[in-house]
């Protein structure tokens, strides 16, 4: 079988020669259009110089240097949005990206406006994880000033001034957490939430789905005053051990954000898993683990895959035509775990 020439691929995209020449070997400027049809041709054929006529594709194309300052490198959970970033960045699209991925070092205002800024110098757009704070709203609106659009991640803040919020609908996460937890408390008793800051949105709004739910539909369930863990696994430990030792009558626990591992550990000790009802949140090894001993209830996740393709792509719409109305709020669906499905 002969090898694929420029005049089968020519044929076969219905360009000629000589335009198939320029694609190949950036003699001249083509449309980006020209060339996809020319790299179709080629890769149907088998032509063995697909990947540079890519290449030449990809050079032609828009690029952005994209940030993305998450929180807390040690959870496992930010680990694994990172690495979904970076593979949502490598995919072939209308544009290149280059992800910077970096970790916030705390959640006070200051430290977050002062990366924040540095992330804005040296990018094109920003998406990021924070806590809402007047200190952080006020660097967003300079930030969005300069042209540099900037996205809330997971948890809103500086609603009305940044770009554009992508993640679950929180209130509805609390709302189905407090479902969940109706259908799994075996009697009437007390219930605890446990929060890793007001300061967080998302945090606040799932706690409010989750009492009003409970309030409307379960109010044999008391729900206890919330206990903030400050994303400290050990805090969050200590305080579940504490209330189950003052409270017997504790039948369910709902984390709405920060301190799983703690709140897992201490059921554990305790011998108190399956007794106690636990709803918590994202899927990693040790939630796995928890799951599969009835330690945990349930989990609801993020889509991480699909969070990372559409805040990318919404950075990249953002750049491309910057005098268009901001995103708003982009809600995707969540996933919700159980020992029969994991």
């Amino acid at each position: 079988m002969t090898r694929p020439t420029v005049a089968d691929i020519a044929k076969l995209s219905g360009l000629s020669v000589a335009t198939v020449d320029r694609v190949l070997n950036a003699r001249a400027p083509v449309r980006s259009a020209t060339a996809e049809r020319v790299f179709n041709a080629a890769q149907e054929l088998g032509y063995h110089a697909t990947g540079l006529i890519q290449r030449r594709l990809e050079q032609s194309l828009p690029h952005h240097r994209l940030a993305f300052l998450l929180q807390r490198p040690d959870q496992a959970f930010y680990q694994d949005f990172a690495a979904a970033l970076e593979h949502a960045a490598s995919q072939p699209t209308l544009f290149r990206v280059t992800p910077n991925i970096s970790f916030l070092r705390s959640q006070t205002p200051g430290e977050i406006v002062a990366q924040l800024k540095e992330a804005a110098s040296r990018n094109d757009a920003i998406a990021m994880v924070a806590v809402d704070h007047p200190a952080v709203t006020a660097a967003v609106a300079e930030v969005e000033a300069a042209g540099k659009p900037v996205f809330s991640l997971l948890s809103d803040f500086a609603p009305g001034v940044r770009h554009g919020y992508v993640g679950t609908n929180n209130r509805k996460v609390g709302r189905t957490a407090g479902w969940l937890i109706a259908k799994a408390a075996r009697e009437a008793g007390k219930v605890v939430v446990f929060v890793g800051s007001y300061r967080f949105h998302g945090h606040e709004m799932r706690e409010i789905g989750f009492r009003s739910y409970l309030r409307e539909a379960a109010p044999r369930l008391s729900v206890m005053e919330t206990q903030v863990s400050l994303e400290d696994g050990a805090l969050a430990h200590e305080a579940t051990l504490d209330l189950m030792r003052r409270h017997p009558d504790l039948v369910a626990i709902y984390v709405a954000g920060g301190g799983t591992e703690g709140v897992i550990n201490a059921l554990r000790e305790e011998k108190l898993g399956g007794n106690i009802a636990l709803v918590c949140n994202e899927l990693n090894p040790f939630t796995h683990a928890a799951l599969a001993e009835d330690v945990a209830t349930a989990l609801i996740g993020t889509p991480l895959p699909t969070l990372s393709r559409c805040v990318i792509d919404l950075m990249a719409g953002a750049l491309a035509t910057p005098r268009v109305e901001p995103a708003g709020q982009t809600f995707l669906p969540f996933d919700i775990y159980v020992s029969e499905n994991i």
